[in-house]
């Protein structure tokens, strides 16, 4: 599937600045560049050189550059691979690259480069995808999963895992050589105890695939409740800027208000939303319909209620509709300011629920009230040294993963046949190998790298 052609991209963002960086790679991106570049001549230079001179076509100098030599094996794709850095006027990018198309370079494809990188074995395929994800990663904490998995995190736990299960297939094949003389030389008391492990570790990665979607996009965090409660005093009070309008009209938020709130690292995606009421007119109801439908699709609720003018009975209502397990909760009583009376302890939350008591407009408790959400949500499941999938694909094959060893229990708690236990072993191997790129069709590459950007 590796091309032998030598492919050229801008790796830089398309638009004026202040250099734009040309990107080559192939058997020949020393020797294209060379023809094309006044200055020392590159095919002598040692790698890791950066060398300046002219960009020129004929006689005519299309601008000063600086080139970086990448020598192979010891390149990103483990090809030659060239990087030219001009000045970032569009104009002059598209005459260099041009120029080197004429001079036998291709035009690359989305992601070739990092896809040339795992044929040519520099990554494996999860790795490969952390790039993608390091590319676009908005936070801290999506930098660090990114990092992590790019560093092998998630390929280095699930090689370990793979090498073992491998080492007891190998052992079930050489007893099938063996058939006639019904021996067995898989222990299998040892085969299931590494199930079990191997079981643990994957249930866990598939668990951790919660907090590490929300975190690679961000955590859907909904502020609910009545009319005039405050939810649009408390998201200004949040971002620390006016972005919702306030009014003492009820209903004044008829559509849903989406900001960015950056905690310890962590983006949450903080929706605004209309009140919670018997609608007056049909635009409000709509309004509220989406209130409801956000609801049902954000991973932390944030309750807001007016404990000055709402009762007991009333907020423990709004909590049983909005309540459901697994949802991350946060009951708030705003306006304290005006008064704070002994109501909220007549509520008798959940254990589940988490409770705090601010005044939105006074911008009290708002600090407390940023930790209460990021440890509601996150808590300390996020470590640097805690693997976590962010990814569907692998996400599914991991579930695979598990039928396939879920199989194999079954088989070793009602005794079946080496070749059963053979052919259920190699099923999980194969679904485990699709993570990291033991296993691939050119459709799953296609599919992966066709996400990421030109010209890496």
């Amino acid at each position: 599937m590796i091309s032998n052609e030598t492919i050229v991209a801008l790796s830089t963002p398309p638009g004026i600045g202040a250099i734009g960086v040309i990107r080559l790679s192939g058997k020949d991106a020393i020797s294209i560049t060379n023809s094309v570049f006044s200055g020392k001549d590159l095919l002598k230079q040692d790698s890791h050189t950066l060398h300046f001179g002219l960009i020129k076509d004929g006689d005519m100098v299309i601008d000063e550059v600086v080139v970086s030599l990448f020598v192979a094996p010891k390149s990103y794709t483990k090809e030659n691979v060239v990087e030219i850095s001009c000045h970032g006027s569009n104009y002059i990018i598209q005459q260099i690259i041009s120029l080197l198309i004429r001079r036998g370079a291709s035009a690359a494809k989305p992601g070739e480069f990092t896809l040339r990188a795992f044929l040519n074995g520099g990554l494996d395929l999860s790795q490969a995808e952390a790039v993608a994800d390091l590319i676009s990663s908005d936070s801290q904490a999506a930098h660090s999963v990114a990092m992590n998995q790019l560093r092998g995190g998630f390929s280095t736990e699930l090689n370990l895992l793979r090498e073992q299960l491998i080492h007891f297939a190998s052992m079930i094949e050489l007893e099938l050589d063996f058939s006639e003389e019904d021996v067995e030389f898989a222990n299998r008391d040892q085969l299931q105890e590494l199930i079990n492990k191997i079981t643990l570790v994957i249930n866990k990665l598939i668990r951790s695939f919660e907090l590490g979607n929300v975190i690679k996009e961000g955590i859907n965090t909904v502020i609910a409740g009545r009319p005039n409660a405050g939810k649009s005093t408390l998201l200004n009070a949040l971002l620390n800027e006016d972005r919702a309008i306030v009014s003492e009209i009820a209903g004044t938020t008829r559509d849903t208000i989406e900001e960015v709130l950056n905690i310890n690292g962590i983006n949450f995606r903080l929706i605004d939303t209309a009140g919670i009421r018997e609608a007056t007119d049909t635009i409000e109801a709509i309004g509220v319909e989406k209130t409801m439908q956000k609801i049902s699709q954000s991973a932390v609720l944030v309750y807001l209620f007016d404990v000055v003018n709402l009762s007991a009975s009333e907020i423990k209502e709004d909590i049983v509709s909005l309540y459901r397990p697994g949802l991350s909760f946060v009951a708030v009583a705003n306006k304290i300011d005006l008064s704070y009376n002994d109501k909220v302890k007549e509520l008798n939350l959940p254990a589940d629920i988490n409770f705090i008591a601010i005044s939105a407009k006074g911008n009290q408790g708002i600090e407390e009230l940023k930790e209460l959400i990021y440890n509601t949500a996150v808590g300390d499941k996020l470590s640097a040294n805690h693997t976590m999938v962010t990814n569907i694909r692998h996400v599914e094959a991991l579930q695979r993963t598990q039928t396939a060893l879920s199989s194999v229990a079954n088989g070793l708690l009602n005794p079946v046949t080496s070749d059963f236990l053979a052919m259920d072993i190699k099923q999980a191997l194969y679904y485990l190998g699709e993570i990291t790129g033991q296993v691939t069709t050119d459709d799953l590459l296609e599919n992966i790298f066709s996400k990421f950007c030109i010209g890496k």
